[in-house]
C-alpha cells in the first residue's frame, strides 16, 4: 500500500526530481530522504518527466550546434560531427575546435592504430590540449614533410614528436623538406631508406587528423602567405581550379588533386592513399571555408568533421 501512495503521488515525484536534478543528490539518498526503495525513486524521476514536471531544455547557442551536427551527419553520412559555437574572434574558434579534436582522439585511439598528423596552427593547439595519459604504444606518422618557411612548433616534426609524448608511443618522421625544386630531387629523397619506410607506413595507418588550407572564394590558406609557392606556382594552381589545400596537396572543386608541377615535387601522402585511411578526422573554422569544405566532402576527404557553427552553416547553404 505504501509504495503504491508513493506511485501514485505527483508531489513525491516532484520531491523526487527536485532532489535528484535541482540538490544532485543520487537514487540512494533520495531513496532514504523519501523512505522508499532506489527503484522506486527511478520510477518517480521517469514520472517527473514524462508528466512534464521537469523537461529539459538545450539552450543556444548549443542546441544551434547540435542542430547542424545532425543536418550535417544526414546530409554527408559521415562518421561523427562535433560543432562548436563561435565566440566572434577567430583565434578563440580555432582554438575550440582543436580543443574538440584533442577530445576526440583520447577518446577513439587506440595502442592498435597508427595514426599520421599534418602542420598547422589548428594542429598546433590540438596537440597542445592534449592531455598527458595512460600510454596507447601508438604509432604516430608525419603525413608529409617539413615546411622551411613556418614557425618550428607549427611544424608537423615538432607536432608528431609532441604527440607522441602525450600518448606514450612512438613516432616516425619524414625528417624531409615538403617541397623539392625538381622531380629529380625529389626522387632521390624517395630513396632514402627512412623516407622509404614512411612511405610504406602511409599505407598502413587508421586514423589521420589534419587541418585545412580555402583557395577559393578567397585566398585563405597559410601556404599561400608564408611564401610556400612562388606567383607562377600559384597562378598556376588557380588556373587550374585549386579550391583547397591538405597535407601539401592541392585539390579542385570535385575534391580531386590538381595535376600540376608543385604535385610532381611534394613529399606527401598523395590523395588516393589518404582517401583509403579509415578515420579521416578534419579540424577547422571560419565560414569563409565553405567552398574548400564542401569541395574536400565531395572528394570524400572527410570521415570525422570539427567545426565551428558559421562554418557548419555555410557548407550547408
Amino acid at each position: 500500500m505504501k509504495g503504491e501512495v508513493y506511485n501514485q503521488s505527483t508531489w513525491i515525484a516532484l520531491k523526487a526530481a527536485s532532489y535528484y536534478f535541482q540538490q544532485n543528490k543520487t537514487l540512494k539518498e533520495v531513496a532514504r530522504l523519501l523512505n522508499v526503495s532506489e527503484s522506486t525513486v527511478s520510477r518517480l524521476i521517469q514520472r517527473a518527466r514524462k508528466e512534464g514536471i521537469v523537461e529539459f531544455v538545450i539552450r543556444d547557442p548549443y542546441k544551434l550546434c547540435l542542430d547542424l551536427q545532425y543536418q550535417i551527419l544526414d546530409k554527408f553520412s559521415l562518421k561523427e560531427v562535433i560543432v562548436t559555437h563561435v565566440t566572434g574572434d577567430p583565434e578563440e574558434d580555432k582554438k575550440s575546435v582543436a580543443l574538440e579534436g584533442a577530445r576526440y582522439l583520447q577518446r577513439e585511439i587506440t595502442s592498435q592504430d597508427k595514426l599520421g598528423i599534418a602542420w598547422g596552427g589548428t594542429m598546433y593547439y590540438l596537440v597542445h590540449y592534449l592531455n598527458p595519459c595512460q600510454r596507447r604504444d601508438t604509432s604516430f606518422v608525419t603525413l608529409h614533410g617539413s615546411l622551411s618557411c613556418c614557425d618550428y612548433e607549427l611544424d608537423v616534426d615538432n607536432l608528431v614528436s609532441r604527440m607522441s609524448m602525450a600518448f606514450g608511443g612512438n613516432y616516425y618522421s619524414l625528417s624531409s623538406a615538403g617541397l623539392f625544386d625538381s622531380k629529380d630531387e625529389l626522387q632521390i629523397i624517395q630513396q632514402d631508406a627512412n623516407v622509404r619506410q614512411i612511405l610504406s607506413l602511409f599505407h598502413q595507418l587508421t586514423i589521420s587528423v589534419s587541418g585545412m588550407g580555402s583557395f577559393y572564394p578567397e585566398l585563405d590558406s597559410p601556404l599561400s602567405r608564408l611564401e610556400y609557392l612562388k606567383a607562377e606556382e600559384l597562378a598556376d594552381l588557380q588556373a587550374k581550379g585549386v579550391c583547397g589545400d591538405i597535407l601539401l596537396r592541392f585539390f579542385d572543386s570535385e575534391g580531386e588533386e590538381c595535376d600540376s608541377d608543385v604535385r610532381e615535387r611534394t613529399l606527401a601522402i598523395d590523395i588516393e592513399t589518404y582517401k583509403k585511411i579509415p578515420c579521416k578526422i578534419l579540424v577547422l573554422s571560419g565560414a569563409q571555408k565553405a567552398k574548400s569544405l564542401a569541395a574536400a566532402l565531395k572528394g570524400g576527404l572527410v570521415d570525422v568533421l570539427i567545426v565551428d557553427s558559421e562554418l557548419a552553416q555555410a557548407v550547408l547553404l
